[in-house]
């Protein structure tokens, strides 16, 4: 089997509040460690009443404490948002506190709308150019010191050379990420259109860099396990209320499992469901287990970013045992 992975973006259940969800964040975290897991990330999305993430490196050092081994990391900065220097800073600093463990994606949409990208005061032009100059900036903070002293210096963060990692759905990402030798993690779990083309894209035109020397590809794949069928499809409502409340202009905090969900929607909604879904493993053990391995086959992934949007937090842990249980034979940690 290859490396398992978990992506968490800290969901705030109805009814509960972002302290709580932070600490359901490092709760599963160590849970992760403990079953054998490769990296857990977090990722950054603003102005979304059901996702506690937003301050991601703050939320990383506050999982870093509660874990020793599994990797950490974004999943991803949203680099539009914010300079490189700053982010080298701030993630130099959680690579000093937690050596050999910090992992750094990037992607160049805003994680929120453009009110609040406004809000973050950063320029909205279209300017594809920017994100790989600020890719190229970024990785040059954390190279070791040269002869010929810097300007501007990343401390913490010179010479620590955190790994980097582009985070996309299109083909911009891809090929940026094949054109500079570094690993690719597609979006897969809610944005499957271009997942084919994306990796043929990225495998077909990548470059060997001092990074890396053959491409290498994590994707994004939801999973909703439970002991039977029903109950995990039943979980997996909360997931199908939230993509519905996002695309009708209404994101909330995650909302409880409701059952016969798509009879109370009109039915334009689940083609769209089921194409946000095609990347998810739902059921079983058995039935997880199958659909998982069928995925990695069909696509060749070299890793997986396990996502499971589950209201109850006990149910939630139980979902990522279920599917480690399955397939992770040893710890993967590097």
């Amino acid at each position: 089997m290859i490396p398992l992975s978990v992506l968490d973006l800290a969901p705030v259940p109805q009814g509960s509040d972002a302290g709580t969800a932070l600490r359901n964040a490092a709760a599963l975290a160590a849970h992760a460690e403990f079953l054998g897991y490769n990296r857990f990330w977090m990722a950054e999305h603003h102005s979304m009443p059901g996702i506690a993430s937003a301050a991601t490196a703050v939320a990383l050092a506050h999982v870093a404490h509660g874990t020793k081994t599994i990797r950490l990391g974004a999943g991803g900065i949203m680099l539009p948002n914010h300079s490189p220097l700053q982010v080298a800073e701030q993630f130099g600093t959680l690579a000093a506190l937690y050596p050999g463990r910090i992992d750094l994606g990037l992607g160049r949409a805003p994680g929120t709308d453009q009110a609040a990208a406004y809000a973050m005061r950063r320029t909205l032009t279209g300017d594809v150019n920017q994100f790989p100059r600020d890719v190229v900036e970024l990785i040059s903070y954390f190279d070791p010191p040269s002869d010929l002293p810097a300007r501007v210096r990343a401390i913490p963060g010179e010479g620590l050379q955190v790994p980097l990692w582009i985070l996309g759905s299109s083909l911009f990402g891809a090929s940026l990420a094949a054109h500079l030798g570094l690993p690719y993690a597609f979006a897969s779990h809610f944005a499957p259109d271009m997942l084919d083309a994306t990796l043929a894209t990225y495998r077909r035109d990548f470059k060997p860099s001092r990074f890396l020397g053959e491409p290498y590809v994590m994707l994004g794949f939801n999973v909703f396990a439970a002991d039977t069928d029903d109950e995990a499809r039943l979980l997996a409502t909360s997931l199908e209320q939230a993509f519905v409340a996002l695309a009708s202009g209404s994101p909330g905090q995650l909302k409880p499992p409701l059952a016969g969900y798509r009879d109370t929607i009109p039915v334009r909604f689940h083609a769209s469901l089921d194409q946000r879904l095609e990347c998810s493993a739902i059921g079983s053990p058995a039935t997880v287990a199958a659909a998982t391995r069928a995925f990695i086959a069909r696509t060749g992934a070299n890793e997986l970013m396990v996502t499971s949007q589950i209201f109850d937090h006990a149910a939630r842990l139980r979902s990522f045992e279920i599917l480690g249980d399955c397939l992770i034979t040893a710890p993967t940690y590097p």
